[in-house]
């Protein structure tokens, strides 16, 4: 099958693949662009996995706060290279991050920073909500409530402000496919005066 060039550059604008990396994925899928936006996703999940143990030394902050100057965030997103770290898209998906901390306030980063003991809680409230269903059935949707839990405090497990059917994590993941290194949500702060005492 011939790939033209409009499908390259279409799945280009809608992905930021490589020209090559669109072509192979466009070619793989026989020309289907919903399947090859699914190929490249999931090559940035196997990026990603691969450059999972590597250093991330160099990164952006962000800072951003909100018109009434009620609410202010400071966001530290970590990357492997400054090439990286002065890249428009990568600075621009820190602001992203830095809006959704100050729309959405989460408590931790991933559900891997989430305390012990405040996920027992979780999981014990859960558990009596579904007192009386059926046993085969209770895991499950203790596990379903915890998940929904996780999207409400973990920054990664949220959907984005800018399209609610993505998370942070699947924004996350796309970037790294697309500037081809490790990149983490290294840590947040949302500073608000109603919270204050």
């Amino acid at each position: 099958m011939t790939i033209s060039a409009d499908q390259v550059r279409t799945l280009r604008e809608q992905t930021g693949a490589g020209v090559l990396d669109a072509k192979k994925a466009l070619t793989a899928a026989a020309g289907d662009l919903d399947k090859a936006i699914a190929l490249l996703r999931k090559q940035g999940q196997q990026v990603q996995a691969k450059k999972a143990s590597r250093e991330t030394r160099e990164g952006y902050i962000e800072t951003y706060v909100h018109g009434n100057h009620r609410v202010g965030v400071v966001v530290a997103v970590r990357c492997e290279t400054d090439f990286v770290a002065r890249n428009t898209e990568f600075q621009t998906f820190v602001h992203e991050v830095a809006l959704q901390v100050a729309a959405t306030n989460p408590q931790y980063v991933s559900p891997d920073d989430v305390p012990a003991d405040v996920v027992a809680r979780e999981r014990a409230i859960a558990a009596e909500q579904v007192k009386g269903k059926p046993a085969n059935m209770v895991d499950t949707i203790v596990d379903g409530k915890l998940g929904k839990f996780y999207a409400e405090v973990c920054l990664l497990k949220q959907p984005s402000i800018r399209d609610d059917s993505r998370t942070i994590e699947e924004l996350l993941r796309d970037l790294v496919a697309k500037v081809g290194e490790k990149v983490t949500i290294a840590r947040f702060a949302r500073l608000s005066l109603d919270d204050a005492t």
